[in-house]
């Protein structure tokens, strides 16, 4: 298994938006396309208060690929994102870490 964790700085007055369009209908999109959800944060202490970040899961790379080509092809993802996306675009930067779990780490 493998995780991208992934950090969203979003545009002023948009964290609300954003998080929306995570909770429905898009962790369920994922999942349906092989991505696996593992959790979502804002930062409490520390870090801004402008992000969201999250880990998905993947059993390799390959998979990861695939998995995200299908979802960006969906059309009920280009629908969700030009329905939330209609008053302007709620993610200003992106940043992505592919990241390899340790042989003592609990979560494989």
């Amino acid at each position: 298994m493998i995780y991208e964790l992934r950090t969203y700085t979003v545009h002023p007055g948009k964290m609300t938006p954003l998080q929306a369009r995570f909770r429905d209908p898009v962790c369920e999109l994922l999942e349906k396309h092989g991505i696996t959800n593992v959790g979502y944060w804002t930062n409490m202490i520390g870090g801004r208060d402008d992000q969201l970040v999250y880990m998905v899961g993947f059993e390799d790379l390959g998979q990861r690929e695939r998995a995200w080509d299908s979802y960006g092809a969906d059309p009920e993802w280009h629908r969700v994102r030009a329905e939330t996306e209609a008053n302007g675009r709620l993610v200003r930067y992106r940043e992505s870490r592919i990241l390899s779990p340790t042989d003592f780490s609990p979560l494989r």
